[in-house]
Formats: structure tokens, C-alpha cells, sequence
């Protein structure tokens, strides 16, 4: 028998389970780039507008953080592959990685794999069909994305460079997915493996971005690899050819790796469980111990992005004195060089409350895995009552982002006051902490869709991402007042203000108290999976 032998029919098998997964993935990743296209026309229709976002944008470390490089705002081209470039690829790898372990791992981890491989299945057919999945859904991606993109009105070259780079991402860390199948000792921490490879990528290539690194360190990094293929300009395809034997490298890596390892557990041995219950023995400390792992590693990254971000806050202020449109985007319109520095400091703890925010909602949707895979039902059919055991969960999804900004509020304000006399580390910290209720509202949002209605907890992410539209893109395209306001984070006040407006946190309290409501009477009401 060969050791793929079956993989064809589980591979059609699994692409249909799969496909209401992929399809959202390839939806919104498409749309990301289709609607850039649209808003460009829609939004800077002259010229002069065009230069003015050129301006803003063109030399603004902190977005180039996020978004990369701004190559060529001159064309509708070049503002997508600005805007969708570098989230599109962190995206399509987060897909990769998703796809591969939920196939792959997570299939041991619920006993259908070893019921699978009780009849005719080759030991490598299932990574096999995994890594297949996430290559097809990865090259859907790309060609959806293209057609779509050309569509609204993209150039043919630039649409085709651009999509490529999501498909070489997605295949990238597909490989790193499988890797890393091999290294965790159940699904969740190959997943943290694999995503903790993805974020360092990122933020490694956003640092590169922002700082004055040389051109050739954009190759310390994949995501720079792509980077370099320079959508819209360029157009250069060759550095794909990078991705692509890494992808290789990366499933070839994997596949060695699976033949040394037994079948249920990873090549990181998982420790041994206390001989007594201790701190897990009631429901919070339960609570807390299935988030620690994960909690500890985003309590390192945030540590690491407070001391990024405290670096890049002099060049930034410089950025932001010399041009008034990037004040107005990212200062708030402050023209006073100290309310200038500080403004700079609000708009980055923003960006780090968004980060926050993930934390939180991955706490609060956690509590809907644990319930489909009936971890849920046995607590609760003692004397645990479902309040206490949501409350458990949702006290774990406040404290970690709290947790969370303190750090990294201490970390800048530390660093940011080091190099900049004007700023004061006690105002950065108080700022970092009244910026915590606008992220408590983004975790209440999420678990009140999985109190009440968990077939919409996508809502929660959805928070997520239009905060991070409205906070970081909505000045730029000029949207009115109202819209703006939607955003949690502009409701909190700049705590240096002259008469800081306080109003904006009571309404915070009251939407998060609102939120809390819907999630613990529908969690009480409906029926357990």
C-alpha cells in the first residue's frame, strides 16, 4: 500500500466539509482588494486629492507598519496593493494555517482520523489531503481575487501580481502549518505555533517597513519576499519563486517530520497533569488554565510591540510636524508640537487596543469551541450553573487585554519619554488604561453573539475589523462624524486635553454592560450545542 493511498476520495470528501470554511476566507480577502479599486475612484477623484493622500500616507512609518510600504498612491493600482497587499498575505497565510491543522491535527485530536485510518488510508494521505485543501483554497483565492479586482476596474498586471502574492502566502504558511501539526502536542498549540511564526513574520516585515532598514532585509522575512514583488510597479514575479520553494521545503519538512512522531501526540511532549486538581479544580482556575500557553505568548508580543512602537515614536512626530495631512490622519488635526507628540502616542495605543481586542474575542470564542466538542455539557450537568461558567470564561477575555495594554502602555510610555523629554511616561500609561473599556466593548460584542446566537459569532470579528477601519482608515477617507463615532476607541478621551470629555467612557459602560446582558440571558436560554 502506498503511503497516500485513499487520498484521493478523502481529498473530495474533505474539500466539500471544507468548503463553507474557505469560502468566507476567499470572499472577504477578494473584497479586500476588489473594494480598494472602488474606493479609490470614489474617494480621490481628483487629482490634487490623490496628491494629498500621497503625502499623507507615502512617508508615514506607522502605517507602513501595518499596511507596508506606499509605493505609487497615485494610481487606484498602487493604492491596493498598499491597502491589500500586506493584510491580504497575512490573511491567506492565517487560512493556510487554519485549513492544514483543522484537517490534519485536529482530526486526531476528535478520534475521526484514527477511525479513518482503520480502513485503506496510506500514513501520509491525511497530511496529504490537508495541505492539498489549503493549496486549492489558496489558488481559488487568487483567481477570485484577480477576476473580481479586474472587474472593478484594476489593471490586469498589478491585479495578477497582487494575487499572486496571496496564493504564494497561503501556501507558505500552509507549509509552516504542517510543520508545525508535527511539533504541537494537540491542534491548539500547533495552531499558536504556526500563528506566533506568522505574527513575527509580520511584525518583522512592518518594523523593516517603518524603520530605515537597508532594501535587502526585506529577504529576512517572507512576507518581505512578497513585498518585493511590487504590485502596481514592478510587477516583478521572481521573488514568488522564493515563496514557492519554501512552501515545498516547508510540506517536505513536514511529511519527515510525521513519519517520526506516534500518532496522537507531537514531537513537543506535552507535560504531565498535576496529581491533584489544584487551581483547576473549580471553574475559574479552569477558565484561566485552558488560555494560559496562549495568554503567555501574547503577553511577550505585547512587551515586544510597546518597545517597537516607543522606538518609532520620534520618527513619527517628525513625519507628523512636517506634514499637516498626516497630523490631521494621525494626530487628530494637533498642530502643538507637545499635543502633537502625545496625540501620535493615542492613535499607536489605539492600534495596540485593536491587537488587545484580538485577544479578547479569541477568549470569548473559545467558550463556543469547547461547547462542539462536548467539553462543555459534562460541567454543566452537575451543580455548575451556566451563568458561572460563562462568567469564568468572560472574566479571563476583560483581564487579558487589561492585562495586556497596561504592559504595553508601560513599555512605550518608558521608552517614548526615554527619547522624547515632552512626553511623560505616567500620562502614557493613564492614556493606556482608560483606552481598556473601548476594548471591553469589542469582547462584550463577541461574547454576546456566542451567549445568544453562536451561528453569528463571526460578529465578533467583524467589531474587530471595522474598528480598524473606521480608527486607522476612516480620517483618511474623510468619512463624516457619525461614522467615526461607531468606533469604541473614539470615545476615549486624550487624558492631556485641556478638559478631557469623560461622557464618551459612560457610554462605553453602558454599551459593555448592554452587550453582557444579551450574552448572559441568551447563553441561559438556548440549548447547549
Amino acid at each position: 500500500m502506498s503511503a497516500i493511498t485513499g487520498a484521493r476520495p478523502l481529498f473530495a470528501v474533505a474539500l466539500r466539509q471544507n468548503t463553507r470554511t474557505i469560502a468566507p476566507w476567499v470572499v472577504l480577502i477578494s473584497a479586500l482588494s476588489a473594494s480598494s479599486i472602488l474606493a479609490y475612484s470614489w474617494i480621490f477623484p481628483d487629482p490634487a486629492d490623490r496628491a494629498e493622500l500621497a503625502g499623507t500616507l507615502g512617508g508615514n512609518p506607522a502605517l507602513a507598519l501595518v499596511f507596508g510600504p506606499a509605493r505609487n498612491l497615485a494610481t487606484a493600482d498602487g493604492f491596493n496593493a498598499w491597502r491589500a497587499g500586506a493584510l491580504g498575505a497575512f490573511f491567506a497565510g492565517l487560512m493556510g494555517i487554519v485549513l492544514v491543522v483543522r484537517n490534519s491535527r485536529a482530526d486526531e485530536d476528535s478520534g475521526q482520523a484514527e477511525l479513518l485510518a482503520s480502513g485503506v488510508l496510506g500514513r501520509e494521505a491525511r497530511l496529504a489531503v490537508a495541505v492539498l485543501i489549503a493549496a486549492a483554497a489558496s489558488v481559488a483565492l487568487g483567481v477570485v481575487s484577480f477576476l473580481l479586482t479586474i472587474a472593478c476596474g484594476g489593471g490586469v498586471a498589478a491585479s495578477m501580481t497582487l494575487s499572486a502574492t496571496f496564493v504564494a502566502s497561503g501556501l507558505m504558511f500552509a507549509g509552516v502549518a504542517a510543520v508545525a501539526a508535527q511539533l504541537g502536542s494537540d491542534a491548539p498549540t500547533a495552531s499558536s505555533l504556526a500563528i506566533a511564526v506568522l505574527g513575527t513574520c509580520y511584525v518583522i516585515r512592518g518594523y523593516l517597513d517603518a524603520s530605515d532598514a537597508p532594501d535587502w532585509a526585506s529577504w529576512t522575512t517572507p512576507l518581505g519576499w512578497l513585498s518585493r514583488t511590487r504590485p502596481a510597479t514592478d510587477n516583478d514575479p521572481w521573488p514568488l519563486l522564493a515563496a514557492l520553494a519554501l512552501a515545498v521545503v516547508l510540506v517536505l519538512a513536514g511529511f519527515t517530520l510525521q513519519g517520526r512522531r506516534d500518532f496522537g501526540v507531537g514531537l513537543i511532549a506535552s507535560r504531565p497533569g498535576p496529581a491533584r486538581g489544584g487551581a483547576t479544580a473549580n471553574v475559574w482556575g479552569l477558565a484561566l488554565r485552558l488560555h494560559r500557553g496562549a495568554l503567555v505568548s501574547w503577553l511577550l508580543a505585547f512587551v515586544g510591540l510597546g518597545l517597537i512602537f516607543g522606538n518609532l515614536a520620534p520618527s513619527l512626530g517628525d513625519v507628523l510636524r512636517d506634514s499637516t495631512s498626516a497630523a490631521r490622519v494621525l494626530a487628530a488635526g494637533a498642530t502643538d508640537p507637545d499635543a502633537l507628540s502625545f496625540a501620535l502616542l493615542v492613535t499607536i495605543l489605539q492600534i495596540i487596543g485593536i491587537v488587545a481586542a484580538v485577544t479578547g474575542v479569541q477568549v470569548a470564542l473559545r467558550i463556543r469551541t469547547e461547547e462542539v466538542e462536548y467539553r462543555v455539557e459534562p460541567l454543566l450537568a452537575g451543580a455548575l450553573r451556566r451563568p458561572v461558567y460563562l462568567a469564568s470564561n468572560a472574566a479571563v477575555a476583560f483581564a487579558a487585554p487589561a492585562l495586556f495594554l497596561a504592559v504595553a502602555g508601560t513599555a512605550l510610555g518608558v521608552v517614548a519619554a526615554a527619547q522624547d523629554e515632552t512626553i511623560s511616561a505616567r500620562d502614557v500609561v493613564i492614556q493606556a488604561l482608560v483606552t481598556i473599556p473601548a476594548v471591553w466593548t469589542l469582547v462584550a460584542l463577541a461574547l454576546a453573539a456566542v451567549g445568544a446566537a453562536p451561528a453569528s459569532q463571526v460578529v465578533g470579528w467583524l467589531g474587530v475589523v471595522a474598528t480598524f477601519g473606521l480608527t486607522l482608515l476612516g480620517p483618511t477617507f474623510n468619512l463624516p462624524g457619525w461614522a467615526l463615532d461607531i468606533s469604541p476607541l473614539r470615545q476615549v478621551p486624550n487624558v492631556t486635553a485641556a478638559s478631557p470629555d469623560w461622557a464618551g467612557l459612560a457610554t462605553l459602560a453602558g454599551v459593555t454592560a448592554f452587550f453582557l446582558a444579551v450574552a448572559f440571558t441568551g447563553f441561559r436560554r438556548r440549548d447547549i450545542v
